[in-house]
């Protein structure tokens, strides 16, 4: 039995929140639309949304959990939206953003450039510090993750991009032997 699938979602104040033919869309600073999994139903009464199960299988009882987190977060995500935060370290490693384009440069002999999706704001502070801001959880966290994998932190020095609260253990490196 699921115990998540089971919580009903309150619907906040400004939210409005519509199903039609196996689709919720939620709106409120942004729009969001979600497919549901034909195993489960979604129901909208007064301020409150509930996932229900159509049969009693595991698989039902997976979706119904995966549904009512998807739906949770969108909810917060057109309320207060969704933010990852990244840092540069490296000598001459920057970023900046003209548009929506994004441009990095990460020691390569040629700058990488990115195209930022819709829906997606990054801001670039200090050169250093890329702020990415978006109402669309997976989507936040995918351009979070992409822009990352440009340049990974190094296990010696730690030069590269990584998450603000990550935690790069950094190796020892050769010592001169006799």
């Amino acid at each position: 039995m699921s115990r998540i699938g089971n919580k009903v979602i309150k619907i906040p104040a400004g939210v409005k929140v519509e199903v039609k033919d196996g689709v919720v869309a939620v709106e409120g600073k942004a729009k969001l639309a979600l497919d549901v999994p034909a195993r489960v139903s979604v129901n909208v009464a007064g301020d409150e949304v509930s996932v229900v199960r159509n049969d009693a299988s595991r698989e039902s009882n997976a979706l119904q959990g995966l549904a009512r987190s998807l739906i949770n977060n969108m909810m917060i995500g057109v309320t207060a939206g969704f933010k990852k935060e990244l840092t540069i370290i490296g000598v001459g490693y920057r970023a900046q953003v003209n548009g929506q384009k994004m441009t990095l440069n990460l020691g390569y002999s040629h700058p990488v450039e990115y195209q930022i999706p819709a829906g997606i704001k990054v801001s670039v502070a200090d050169n250093t510090k890329v702020t990415i801001e978006g109402a669309d959880k997976q989507l936040v966290g995918e351009v979070a993750a992409t822009i990352r994998k440009f340049r990974k932190p190094e296990p010696y020095k730690g030069k590269g991009i990584r998450y603000n609260d990550e935690r790069v253990v950094i190796k020892v490196g050769k010592s001169a032997g006799k």
